[in-house]
């Protein structure tokens, strides 16, 4: 249970909202069902209007409700970068051959299988009395 709620947590911090965008959702809500009643609007196009491409003429044309608009959750803007260094090393280094020399010694080493009961005479043919 630990790790789902630590997964869906770092899942919605990614996606950039954060905790005072999800106590701003009952002002959505609110501006969503004001924009049904004055505009006859949906949801896709109160989304468009606020956060897509009408957001601009939408905020030119309707300066009364700037208060409003700034109440609205994901108004934040969100800038990362990232540093890449790439460094070029200008020692310029020969490559030196590999020298390979010829090893005489044997790396193995066997022994006849012997046995001490074999020494001892135990498995020996029967000798005549």
């Amino acid at each position: 249970m630990f790790s789902i709620s630590l997964s869906l947590v770092i899942l919605i911090q990614s996606f950039g909202i954060g905790f005072n965008d999800i106590a701003q959702i009952d002002e959505f809500i609110e501006h969503v069902q004001f924009h049904s009643e004055q505009y006859g609007d949906n949801v896709l196009v109160f989304i468009s209007k606020h956060y897509g491409e009408l957001k601009a003429d939408h905020d030119r044309n309707h300066q009364e409700e700037k208060e409003d608009h700034e109440q609205l959750p994901f108004q934040h803007q969100i800038h990362s970068s990232s540093i890449t260094a790439f460094v070029l090393n200008t020692k310029k280094e020969e490559l030196k051959t590999v020298e390979f020399s010829e090893f005489k010694t044997h790396n193995f080493y066997y022994q006849a299988p012997t046995s001490s009961l074999h020494l001892e005479g135990l498995f020996q043919p029967p000798r005549h009395s």
